[in-house]
């Protein structure tokens, strides 16, 4: 039986990835039946905090995991800028911790990571070759999570991915959702641009890459790229609601931390090994619309 941990399993993405691991299939298929012998593990800050090594190392000898996922973060963009103690805690000791305790065993490690790496000053998208330059706190500690994996364990996975929403928890598509029934009324900026993704289709492929021996750093996101102000128009769509959306500019809605203007990532690297069976944004939101219930 192999056990494999997820931290960070009460999150939107963590909760996806134990649901499928469990049941053995997601909207995307079965899964390998390779999972029917796996033990999965599910924890969040209340059981381990990845932040201390001793705990973390004791944590991962005592469980003897053939992988760790590590969905564990902080993710509040904003709050980063002003936590950076936290963000750092979290986001880059974190993924050391587990990193350092997985090789100790000798487990793989997949560490979670965001399109925040990069500047956003792109006009094509990013591949996985391509040089990052975070310009956030949130960027540049996920960023460092990404070095202390790489550095300090040999099975290491890194997925990127970016505006991932799930049916746990709150993001994007519920906010808009919730705007536009009390509302009636949006403006939503046009000049980010980015690639929506479903968690359930990026779970699908962390299960696929994690039983395989092909580390290495993948981007992970919904096909096709958009505004904010697409998505939340075909939120709107997709949904039924009686809204208005109306697009714009990110000068009008300044935020305390910097946003990437173009951050869309290209999956090369799932489609050079194991496949890229990401649905394309537009066909992923119409069918998250059918299931979840806001």
């Amino acid at each position: 039986m192999n056990n494999i941990i997820v931290t960070g399993a009460n999150g939107q993405l963590g909760t996806e990835i134990v649901n499928i691991m469990t049941s053995g299939r997601s909207e995307l298929g079965q899964l390998s039946s390779f999972y029917k012998n796996c033990n999965v593990i599910g924890t969040d800050i209340d059981d381990l905090d990845i932040s201390n090594l001793d705990k973390t190392i004791e944590f991962i000898e005592n469980n003897k995991p053939y992988t760790v996922v590590n969905c564990a973060a902080m993710t509040n963009v904003d709050g980063c800028e002003t936590n950076i103690d936290g963000a750092f805690k979290a986001n880059a000791i974190g993924p050391r911790n587990l990193a350092i305790a997985c090789e100790k065993v000798g487990a793989k490690i997949l560490q979670v990571s965001t399109d925040y790496v990069f500047d956003g000053m792109g006009q094509s998208p990013y591949i996985e070759a391509d040089m990052v330059n975070p310009n956030s706190v949130y960027g540049a500690s996920k960023n460092l999570g990404e070095k202390y994996v790489r550095e300090f364990c040999n099975k290491w996975f890194i997925t990127r991915t970016a505006w991932l929403y799930g049916y746990k928890g709150n993001n994007f598509v519920k906010t808009i959702v919730k705007l536009a029934r009390e509302k009636g009324f949006l403006k939503v900026v046009d000049d980010q641009v980015g690639n929506p993704t479903n968690a359930a289709d990026l779970a699908w492929h962390i299960c696929k890459l994690i039983i395989t021996d092909e580390y290495g750093i993948y981007h992970c996101t919904g096909r096709g790229e958009c505004s904010w102000y697409d998505f939340a128009c075909e939120i709107v769509k997709c949904f039924n609601l009686n809204a208005t959306v109306e697009p714009c500019s990110t000068e009008e809605f300044p935020r305390p931390a910097n946003r990437p203007k173009y951050s869309s990532l290209d999956n090369f690297m799932l489609k050079l090994t194991i496949g890229d069976e990401f649905r394309h944004w537009k066909d992923a939101i119409k069918e998250y619309s059918k299931n979840v219930e806001i």
